[in-house]
């Protein structure tokens, strides 16, 4: 048996040539080498009544788009309750994969690809992918880093080896997040073992001012625990590291130079908090109260890589246990 092959507009200009020649549908089939019930199906199905004819380019354009409406219909549309339910994790600012896994402890049996392809169909609204999605539907660009003119006193191949295999709490990984020129930043610190976020403005990414709002950020956590050690990159507002040091008590470690990958949880942190605080925003404008309820979301956000528990709901568990 021979595989089926749809027609061509090649093959429907000759199939009309040899109607208009009063050939019957066998006769055809038999020039065509094709089944006489697939000339008849083609013929019927796009035969036109008004004209009392048969024409190539209207099969052709009638094929394509029957050929649109032929596939699958979305999950999402025939199960209102799971729609509604990936509708109100989206608005918690949910990934699809963590609501994919969600939905399963829900007794929903859903695919990630399939939730991204619903939101990309605009079947939770025509700018679902800009509105909840992290990158807004746009790829994922190149972050660079660049390089100081201070010597650090202590790199990133000196911290203990606790602090490599994220063995204990307080071992945090920091950077900032800059609005338009001279419009503030914020400093953000994200704990290698829980995820944990701690974040605090600052009026410039002048070294004095960066020192007191790692402090404040640290001041202001939810959450205290210890700050074992911190690991930078080699922006110039770190120059105070000793002052950071003294004040902590703790250790800062730096980075190698345009090595942001060295960092990766606090840059892949600071993309999440680029969702809400886009590059050019005012920081001046963003009152602490805001930057705090941001905190409070991503903190309470599941991670794929804390079993899908937040650092809130994880650092519990471990304090309990």
């Amino acid at each position: 048996m021979k595989s089926y092959n749809h027609f061509t507009l090649f093959e429907r200009e000759i199939l009309a040539e040899k109607l208009n020649e009063g050939k019957s549908f066998r006769q055809i089939a038999r020039e065509m080498d094709r089944s006489p019930s697939t000339i008849s199906r083609e013929v019927n199905r796009n035969f036109s009544k008004t004209k009392d004819r048969y024409h190539p380019w209207r099969a052709t354009v009638l094929y394509i788009m029957r050929r649109k409406k032929c596939r699958r219909s979305f999950i999402v549309e025939s199960n209102p309750e799971l729609k509604q339910f990936i509708a109100e994790c989206l608005e918690k600012y949910w990934s699809p994969e963590t609501i994919a896994v969600k939905a399963k402890e829900k007794g929903f049996k859903i695919c990630f690809s399939t939730i991204y392809n619903a939101i990309y169909s605009k079947k939770f609204g025509r700018n679902a992918a800009k509105a909840y999605l992290r990158r807004r539907g746009c790829r994922k660009y190149a972050r660079n880093s660049s390089e100081a003119g201070f010597k650090p006193e202590h790199t990133i191949y000196e911290r203990p080896q606790i602090c490599e295999e994220k063995g204990r709490f307080g071992d945090f990984e920091g950077d900032t997040v800059q609005g338009s020129p001279g419009k503030g930043c914020l400093v953000t610190f994200v704990d290698r073992k829980s995820k944990l976020l701690v974040a605090f403005k600052s009026e410039n990414k002048v070294p004095e001012n960066i020192r007191k709002a790692i402090v404040n950020a640290f001041k202001h956590s939810d959450f205290e625990m210890p700050v074992e050690s911190i690991t930078l990159d080699r922006g110039a507002e770190f120059s105070d590291f000793k002052g950071i040091e003294e004040d902590l008590k703790t250790s800062v470690y730096f980075c190698d130079p345009r090595s942001p990958w060295q960092r990766g949880l606090n840059e892949s942190t600071n993309g999440m908090i680029r969702f809400f605080f886009p590059k050019g925003c005012d920081f001046h404008k963003i009152t602490d109260e805001d930057v705090a309820r941001v905190v409070s979301i991503i903190n309470n956000r599941p991670r794929k890589c804390l079993g899908y528990l937040s650092p809130i709901e994880f650092l519990s568990k471990k304090c309990c246990t």
